[in-house]
Order: structure tokens, then sequence, then C-alpha cells
């Protein structure tokens, strides 16, 4: 019986140690370490317990150290891997209790995921200064919003989870500033026309926008009193600092073959450099469909994390499968606009190097007819004038369309064209949709 030694298990290491024990569970041994005290958090749904959109923490897990052992894995939690010798085969740890531990293996997988950038500036370590990652994290802020005096709150990063924390954050009544060096909100997902649409909705609700500011400093005498950018200063009571993650490759970094921002570079059965050490999730790099075959980079999202660690038990359990890419789909909803993209946007794609264009449809999501309940619904796809191929797509509405990012998804992994989406067979029905939708009418705008 091989042994298979997982060191994570939030959702890549949950979902590959899921699949090798109801695959292959007869025939391997699984022995998972995590240094955490609970396992498949959904950190997405951190900002809606922190707001108060949801009753509470418990419907954020959907596994737990019970589950897994149940089904056939030994599971320690509380304890760190402090090295790996990939000569030796073993994994050094210290474990709960204190006790060091060496375990050997077969096959490793590394599911060690990612951490929060601390930026290099000073008054980081003053009280209430926040990362919100964890589960941890997440209760300490619930926590410490309901002491007195805490009334004002900076957000530091204006990408997913900074959004969503500002709003949760000002619909507990606090007073919120949301600050980013870029020039708008969600750049990284969207063209600037849709990040547009965002920010005014942010600021309708009250809370200030500080974009294309650098922060410098956080004051206070021990704990927060002052965030300080080169353009402002700001009267607060927390500062969240969600900059964005890098990969956690303390294990391997002095080992194994890595992408330009430490991730560790994987082939289609996300096997490393290193024979039988495998990764996954937020520490492994994806092959990016929307860039082209064989492309690689790093997309960290939970959907990735999950199938990259199907993918990698089965290799490690000698059943070849490679992963077919990614072309990181997404979206959020913030006041009930809801946003959506996959792929590339316009100035991705440029700078990338495709000869891109764009083509942008804005219509009611159902006939006009229909009185109630019928927002409009932008739409902009991205595709390459040379061959025609569809690089991306990006959504927004008040309508749940979200599962029209789909289709696009499908459309980038295969290379569809654009002139095909134009012809394609899309049903109507008034309740619906309208005959003449926003993705057939974008489709044949595109020149």
């Amino acid at each position: 019986m091989a042994k298979i030694v997982v060191v994570g298990s939030n959702h890549a290491g949950t979902a590959c140690v899921n699949t090798i024990l109801s695959n292959y569970g007869d025939k391997n041994e699984v022995v998972v370490f995590d240094k955490n005290s609970n396992i498949s958090f959904l950190g997405c749904g951190m900002a809606l317990w922190i707001g108060k959109q949801i009753s509470g923490s418990e419907g954020l897990f959907y596994s737990s150290k019970e589950k897994l052992e149940a089904a056939g894995a030994k599971v320690h939690l509380e304890s760190n891997v402090d090295a790996i010798d990939y000569e030796k085969k073993e994994v050094h740890v210290t474990l709960k209790d204190g006790t060091k531990h060496v375990e050997s293996y077969d096959k490793v997988i590394l599911a060690t995921g990612s951490k929060p950038i601390v930026p290099p500036i000073k008054g980081v370590e003053l009280e209430n200064v926040q990362f919100v990652k964890l589960f941890q994290n997440a209760e300490d802020v619930i926590k410490k919003l309901q002491t007195p005096g805490i009334n004002k709150v900076a957000v530091v990063g204006a990408g997913y989870i900074g959004v969503e924390l500002a709003e949760a954050f000002e619909r507990l009544g606090k007073e919120v500033v949301l600050v980013d060096v870029a020039k708008t909100c969600l750049s990284g997902y969207y063209d600037t026309d849709l990040t547009e649409l965002m920010s005014k909705n942010l600021a309708d609700h009250n809370i200030k926008l500080a974009f294309g500011q650098t922060v410098t400093e956080i004051q206070g005498n021990g704990k927060v009193e002052k965030l300080v950018t080169d353009k402002e200063t700001f009267d607060v009571d927390m500062v969240i600092l969600a900059v964005g993650f890098r990969p956690n490759n303390d294990l391997g970094k002095d080992h194994l073959n890595l992408f330009r921002n430490g991730a560790y570079i994987v082939d289609r059965h996300q096997e490393t450099s290193v024979k039988d050490v495998y990764a996954i999730g937020d520490c492994a790099t994806v092959f990016d469909n929307a860039l082209g075959e064989n492309e690689v980079n790093y997309i960290a999202l939970a959907t990735n994390a999950v199938r990259s660690g199907i993918v990698a038990a089965h290799n490690a359990c000698g059943t070849a499968l490679e992963t077919i890419g990614v072309q990181g789909s997404n979206g959020i909803c913030i006041y009930d606009l809801k946003m959506v993209s996959t792929g590339l946007t316009l100035e991705k794609a440029l700078r990338a190097g495709f000869d891109a264009a764009v083509t942008e449809y804005k219509d009611t999501q159902k006939p006009a007819f229909i009185e109630h309940e019928n927002h409009d619904v932008i739409i902009k796809i991205v595709y390459d004038k040379k061959t025609r191929v569809v690089l991306g797509c990006q959504m927004a509405s008040k309508e749940d369309m979200s599962m029209g990012i789909h289709m696009f998804s499908l459309a980038i992994q295969e290379k569809v064209t654009i002139d095909r989406l134009a012809l394609l067979d899309i049903f109507f029905l008034p309740h619906f949709n309208q005959p003449y939708n926003y993705i057939t009418m974008a489709a044949l705008s595109a020149k």
C-alpha cells in the first residue's frame, strides 16, 4: 500500500483527499497535515458573515477533520510542517502537542495555499490593523466590531475581497473609505467602463473612494488612529489590509521550479519539477487557456483549487489525467450589482500581444413589455481580430445573468470564434430573454 502525504487541507487539499479515498482508498494510505485548526473554510463568504447577511459561520464549512477521518484519512490539525526532505521522501512535522515527528511518503501533495501580502509600511503592527483570510481573521474582526469605538474603517485594496468588505462594513453602519493605488476598483477583472459602474455603486452607498492613492503609513498610539496616503490623511479606527496574496512556497522554494511570483510550476498532471511531488491550489500555477495553449499563469480561485486537487489525486494514484486548463472565471455581487467575467479584459489582451478588439452591447434582459424585474445588462466580448477567437467576456447587471459567463468560459477553452458565437442557437422565451438577445447582438456587432 502506497502512502500519500497531503500538506494542507483547505479546498484543494480536501478535494484531493476525498478523490483519493473515494477512488483508491483500498490501495493508498492518506496522511494529512495542516497548521490550521479547521479546514474547508469558504473565505468568499467572510464578507457576508461580517456584514450580517448570513446568520453565522456554520455554513461556511463543508468538511472537517471528522469527515476526512471517517473516509479513511489520518488528519493532523494544528501541526506545522517544518521541512520536507525530497531526497529521503520525509515530511518533518511539529505536532499539536509539540512533538517532533517524521512521516515518510511515496507521494507528497503540496496544498499550502497562499499568504496575505504585508505592505512595507510603518504601523502595520498597530492594534486593529487586520488581515482577512482565515476563519480566525474574520472572527477577530467581528469581535472587535462589537466593541465601542470602531466606527471608521479603512479598507486598503479594491480587489474582490476589499470591495466585498467595504460593503460589509457599510452595512454595519460604519464610515468606510476604500483605498487603492489603482485608479479604479476590480481592475484585474474588468475594463474601465465596467469598473466605473462598480465605483458609482459603492459611492452611491456612501463609501468614500480614495483611488490612485498609495498608503505610506498607519499612525496611532498603540492602536490605529490615522491612515496616511501620498495624498490624504484619514481618521480611522480599523484598517483592513487586502492588497493581495502570494503563494505559500516555504516548503519548496529552494527545491522546486518556481513561477515569477513564487508559485510552484506544475505540469498538466499537477506534478512539480521533482518526481512524486505534486502541488495544487493557490501555491501552484495553472494553464491559462485565454493566453494560449500551454501558457502558464497564476490564478488563485477556489474553483481552480478544487479541480487541481482532483487531477493530482488521480495522477498520484496512477491514473493519468490531464488538466484542461482554466479561463479564470469569476464574479461578484455588491448591493445587487452583479458582475462576472472570464478570460482576458481588453487591456490584458493587448498587453499579452493580441490584436484584440471588443464588441459591447447593452439591453434589457427581457422584452420591454415585461415591466417588472427587467434590468439592463451590459456585455463586453473581447476577441482577436486576426483569428476571430474569443478571448474574454464581461457582464454587468442587477439581473442574475451569471450563468451566461460559463458559455464564454467554454468558448475560450474551445477556441470558438466570435462569428460562430453570433449564430449560436440560443432559445427565446419572454420570461427569460429576448429573441435578439444581448449575446447574439454583441457578437453580430463585432467588426
